[in-house]
C-alpha cells in the first residue's frame, strides 16, 4: 500500500498499474454551461489545468470563475493511461485530481487564473489537502508551454513571500509541463452541480496572490 499511516509517496516504477488503451467515455456537454468537454474549442481560447485536492469543488471554482468557458474534472501528472478512479485512489497511477480550465484571455489571464488557484486551497500541505490524504490531493499545476510555466513560477514565488510573511510553511505544489490529461468518469463532471449539498474539500490559507508580471528576459 502506498499510502495509510505511511507518508503518501508518488510510485516506483514497478509498482505502476498498467491502465487500458481505449479512452474512457466522457459527457458530451458542461452540466452548467451547456458548452462541449472536449475539444476542439472555440479560436483563441487557451487551457490550463489545475491539482488542488479534491476536484468536485475545485471545478465549481472555476466554473464560477468569469472569464472561464468551460471546466471538466480529470486526472494528469501521472504514468498510468485511461486510469480509472478507483486506480488512481490507489496510489499506483501517480495521477492528481485535477481541472481542465479552458478561458478566454481576453476576459482573464493565466495569471487571474493563478491567483484563483492559490487562494482556494492550501499548497503547503504535500501529498493531502485537509482530511484528503494521497497522491491524487497533491497541489499541482500542470503547464500547456514555456509561458505558462514561466508565470505560474513567478506567481509561487510572490505567493510564497506572503505565506511566510503570514508564518505560514513552504508550498509544495508540482509544477510542470501538461502532459496526458485524462477526462475523470461522468458521474464526476460538475458533481456539485447534481450534488448542491455534496462534499467540496476546498479550504485556504486566507492569504491573497498579488497578480504581477513575468519579467522580461
Amino acid at each position: 500500500m502506498l499510502f495509510g499511516r505511511q507518508q503518501p509517496r508518488l510510485p516506483e516504477p514497478g509498482e505502476i498499474l498498467p491502465g487500458r488503451a481505449e479512452a474512457m467515455p466522457v459527457v458530451e456537454s458542461h452540466l452548467v454551461s451547456g458548452r462541449a468537454l472536449t475539444p476542439p474549442y472555440p479560436e483563441g481560447l487557451q487551457t490550463a489545468v489545475f491539482g488542488l485536492g479534491c476536484f468536485w469543488g475545485a471545478e465549481r471554482r472555476f466554473w464560477q470563475t468569469p472569464g472561464v468557458w468551460v471546466t471538466a474534472v480529470g486526472y494528469a501528472g501521472g504514468t498510468t493511461p485511461n486510469p480509472t478512479y478507483e486506480e488512481v485512489c490507489s496510489g499506483r497511477t501517480g495521477h492528481a485530481e485535477v481541472v481542465l480550465v479552458v478561458f478566454d484571455p481576453n476576459e482573464i489571464t493565466y495569471d487571474g487564473l493563478l491567483k484563483v488557484f492559490w487562494e482556494s486551497h492550501d499548497p503547503t500541505q504535500g501529498m493531502r489537502q485537509g482530511n484528503d490524504v494521497g497522491t491524487q490531493y497533491r497541489s499541482g499545476i500542470w503547464c500547456a508551454d514555456d509561458a505558462q510555466r514561466a508565470e505560474a513560477e513567478a506567481s509561487r514565488e510572490r505567493y510564497q513571500e506572503r505565506l511566510r510573511a503570514a508564518r505560514h510553511g513552504d508550498i509544495t505544489t508540482e509544477i510542470a509541463p501538461a502532459g496526458a490529461f485524462y477526462f475523470a468518469e461522468p458521474y464526476h463532471q460538475q458533481y456539485l452541480a447534481r450534488n448542491p449539498n455534496g462534499y467540496c474539500g476546498l479550504g485556504g490559507t486566507g492569504v491573497t496572490c498579488p497578480v504581477g508580471t513575468v519579467p522580461a528576459d
